[in-house]
C-alpha cells in the first residue's frame, strides 16, 4: 500500500511537471510570437504612391486693432487612409490635422477657436511664449459649440512650432484622432540668410504621426506592451500614407515634427547621406550641424537642409532610435523599429540653391551664474517628484525676470520626453557632459534617457500671473493623461502664489 501511495505520489508529480513544462513551452511560443510581432521594420516595403499633402497656410485678417487673426474650427470628419475602410477623424478646418499658422515676430496674434467636436478640447500653442490665460492648457477648455479668441504677441525668434488639443486626462485621444498643425514663426534675421524659405516648394512641413488600424479602418487606440502608449506600424506624413515629395529645387528644407503620441524617430537617409540641421524646437541654431540623424522624441522638432541630385529618389528613414532604455524594454517601446517615412523625387533638372550658410543666427547663451533657484524632478511611474497632476494644485512660484535652472532625472525603466510651457530652455548637460550639436539651440522639449539627468536652463521673462498656470510634463500623451505632469505660476517680485481657477470647462469668448 505505501509502495502504491508512493508511485501514484510520483505519477502525481509527473504530471504536474508535465504542465508545468507544457506551459513554459506555450510560454515560450507566445513569449517568441509577441517578440517577434513587437519590431516594425518597413524598409523598401512601402508603396510611395500618394503625393506628399502640404497643409495649407491659414488665412488670416488684420482687425481694426492691427491684430493678425486666424479662424481655426475643430471639427469632426472622415478621411480614407487606404487601411480597409473610411476612418472617423477629427480635424481643424477639414478632417484630418488643420492648417499652418504663420506669424512675424511683433505682430499681435489672434485666434478664434470654435469647438465644434461635441467635446471639451483646447489648443495648447506648444513652444510659444504667451501669457499663461492664452496657453491653451487644460485650464483654457473650450466647451462645444464654443468660441474661445487667445490674443499675445509674438515675441521670440523665428521658429518651427505647433498646436494640439490639452485636455487633461484626454489629450491622448484628441490628438490621435486628428487635432493638430504646425505654427510657424518668421522675423528679420532669419528672412535675410540664403535658406530655403518657399512655403509648400523648398520650404516643406513634415508631420509624422504613426498609428495603427482596426480591419475596417478605425484608428485603433489600444496601446502597446511597452507602457507607452500607442504604437502604431503605419505612418502617416502630414496624413498621407506612402507618401511622396517631388523636389524640383537643388536644396529642400525640411521642417521635421514628431506630432506621434508616444514614438521617438531617429530621422536619416536610406543612402545615409549628410544633411544640414539649421534648426531646434525654438528657432535657428548659431551655425548649421552636419549630421547624417536626427533624434526626435514626441513634440520636439528640427528644421534640416538637404541637397539632392537630379532625377534621384532618396527616401527619408526613421532608424532605431536610442532611448537609453536597454533590452528587452526597447523591442515594446519602439526602440527596434525602422520605417521608410517620405520619397523625395528629385525632378530632371533642378532650379539651382545656394549652400547653407556658414553662420546663421547669434543664439544668447544663459549664464548659470545668473540662475536664482535650482529646482529637481525626478520623473518616476507615471508621476513627477511623487506626485500626479492636481489641477487646483500649484506646485511651485517662478519670479518674473530671473533665470533657474532645473534637474530633471529619469528613475524608471521606460522613455520619457520633458516638456516645459511659455518658456524656451537651453540644455547645459545630459548626464554631466556637454550637450550635443542638436541640443545646443533653443529648447522646449528633450528626451530623457535611463539614468540620465538633464540640467536646462531657462530666464521666465515676462507674463506673471499669480492664478493661472503653466505646464511642464512628460510629452509622451498617456504618461501625461496619467498624471505625469505638474503646473507653475509665475509671479511678481514678493508676489505669493494663488489658487487656479475653480471649473476646468469654461470658454472665453
Amino acid at each position: 500500500m505505501a509502495g502504491g501511495g508512493s508511485r501514484l505520489w510520483l505519477r502525481v508529480l509527473l504530471g504536474v511537471f508535465s504542465v508545468v513544462l507544457l506551459l513554459c513551452g506555450i510560454g515560450t511560443a507566445v513569449g517568441t510570437w509577441v517578440w517577434t510581432r513587437s519590431a516594425v521594420d518597413t524598409r523598401g516595403e512601402v508603396d510611395f504612391v500618394n503625393r506628399l499633402a502640404v497643409p495649407p497656410l491659414a488665412q488670416s485678417r488684420i482687425d481694426d486693432q492691427g491684430r493678425r487673426v486666424f479662424d481655426l474650427r475643430a471639427q469632426p470628419g472622415q478621411r480614407d487612409f487606404g487601411q480597409g475602410g473610411p476612418t472617423p477623424t477629427w480635424g481643424f478646418n477639414g478632417d484630418y490635422l488643420g492648417p499652418t499658422l504663420r506669424a512675424k515676430r511683433g505682430e499681435q496674434v489672434m485666434v478664434n477657436v470654435v469647438n465644434g467636436i461635441g467635446r471639451p478640447t483646447s489648443v495648447h500653442w506648444h513652444g510659444m511664449h504667451l501669457p499663461a490665460a492664452m496657453d491653451g492648457g487644460p485650464h483654457q477648455m473650450v466647451r462645444p459649440g464654443a468660441t474661445w479668441s487667445p490674443r499675445w504677441k509674438v515675441d521670440q525668434p523665428a521658429a518651427t512650432l505647433w498646436y494640439h488639443p490639452h485636455p487633461h486626462g484626454e489629450t491622448a485621444e484628441h490628438v490621435y484622432r486628428g487635432l493638430s498643425g504646425m505654427f510657424i514663426l518668421d522675423d528679420e534675421p532669419s528672412a535675410a540668410l540664403a535658406l530655403p524659405r518657399r512655403y509648400g516648394v523648398d520650404d516643406i512641413p513634415v508631420i509624422v504621426q504613426d498609428r495603427q488600424f482596426t480591419s475596417d479602418g478605425r484608428f485603433d487606440d489600444s496601446g502597446s506592451f511597452g507602457g507607452v502608449g500607442i504604437l502604431g506600424d503605419t505612418l502617416l506624413v502630414n496624413g498621407t500614407v506612402g507618401p511622396y515629395l517631388d523636389v524640383t529645387t537643388e536644396r529642400v528644407r525640411l521642417r521635421l515634427l514628431n506630432g506621434s503620441n508616444a514614438r521617438t524617430y531617429d530621422f536619416g537617409f536610406a543612402d545615409n547621406r549628410a544633411f544640414d540641421l539649421i534648426g531646434t524646437d525654438g528657432g535657428l541654431l548659431e551655425r548649421p550641424h552636419r549630421t547624417g540623424r536626427i533624434r526626435l522624441s514626441p513634440g520636439e522638432r528640427a528644421e534640416v537642409v538637404v541637397s539632392v541630385r537630379p532625377a534621384e529618389r532618396l527616401v527619408l528613414r526613421s532608424y532605431p532610435p536610442d532611448q537609453g532604455v536597454g533590452f528587452p524594454v526597447d523591442r515594446f517601446t519602439g526602440g527596434d523599429d525602422t520605417f521608410d517615412v517620405l520619397e523625395l523625387r528629385a525632378a530632371g533638372s533642378l532650379t539651382p540653391a545656394p549652400e547653407t550658410p556658414d553662420r546663421l543666427v547669434p543664439v544668447e547663451r544663459l549664464d548659470p551664474a545668473s540662475a536664482v533657484e535650482t529646482r529637481r524632478f525626478q520623473l518616476a511611474g507615471f508621476q513627477i517628484n511623487g506626485r500626479s497632476m492636481d489641477m487646483d494644485r500649484i506646485d511651485f512660484a517662478v519670479t518674473r525676470d530671473t533665470t533657474e535652472i532645473w534637474e530633471i532625472k529619469k528613475l524608471d525603466g521606460i522613455p520619457h520626453s520633458f516638456h516645459v510651457h511659455d518658456v524656451q530652455f537651453q540644455v547645459l548637460s545630459v548626464d554631466g557632459r556637454e550637450p550635443p550639436p542638436e541640443l545646443r539651440g533653443w529648447k522646449d522639449t528633450v528626451l530623457l534617457a535611463a539614468g540620465d539627468s538633464v540640467r536646462i536652463i531657462a530666464r521666465f521673462a515676462d507674463h506673471a500671473d499669480p492664478n493661472m498656470p503653466y505646464m511642464y510634463h512628460c510629452h509622451l500623451l498617456a504618461h501625461e493623461d496619467q498624471g505625469m505632469m505638474g503646473q507653475f505660476v509665475v509671479v511678481e517680485p514678493g508676489q505669493r502664489p494663488g489658487r487656479p481657477p475653480s471649473g476646468h470647462g469654461h470658454a472665453h469668448g
